[in-house]
């Protein structure tokens, strides 16, 4: 898009943060604390940093999203959602009404939150996990992929969906 990809020690000799926003574009490794090292880096600096929701992505007006928010496309965002600063939603996720997703957080794909979740900081929540209704999810919590959450979490578990098991019949066997 013709914008310009700047290294963050020469960020600040070549931008004034009076008029230049800042997006830091970095993966989920280390629980996302690669990520939020930088962003804190850059804010030091004094800059603002950017957010981006992608046009087909469906939010409330009552929602609220932080700074270097990235929302990718096909999401649903339900009324008086919360999203902290530095999370990324991948593609076509569901975050039911009154939830919170903490600062630095990273959800994949497909993902389900119900309503009035907490999710905390630093948490990464991989592709189709779902969450019940009215849970908390603690700080640096690693949830698989496809996992089924149904209570609150403690910090820094981490919770993997078992293996789908071949079944002892073949497809015709089954009668399909």
């Amino acid at each position: 898009y013709g914008m310009p990809l700047v290294a963050v020690e020469d960020l600040p000799i070549r931008h004034s943060p009076d008029d230049t926003e800042a997006f830091v574009a970095i993966g989920y490794k280390k629980m996302n604390k690669i990520r939020q090292s930088v962003y804190e880096e850059i804010k030091s600096l004094g800059f603002v940093l950017a957010s981006f929701i992608h046009p087909r992505a469906s939010t409330s007006t009552t929602s609220e999203f932080g700074e270097n928010v990235f929302i990718f496309e096909e999401n649903t965002i339900q009324p008086y959602v919360k999203i902290g600063n530095n999370t990324v939603l991948w593609s076509g996720n569901h975050v039911g009404h009154h939830s919170v997703i903490g600062d630095h957080c990273f959800i994949s794909s497909h993902v389900v939150v119900s309503g009035s979740c907490k999710i905390g900081n630093n948490v990464f929540v991989g592709v189709n996990a779902t969450f019940h209704d009215s849970l908390e999810i603690a700080d640096e919590c690693l949830i698989g992929a496809g996992a089924l959450i149904t209570k609150s979490t403690k910090p820094k578990e981490v919770f993997l969906a078992s293996r789908t098991k071949p079944s002892t019949k073949d497809s015709e066997g089954l009668g399909f």
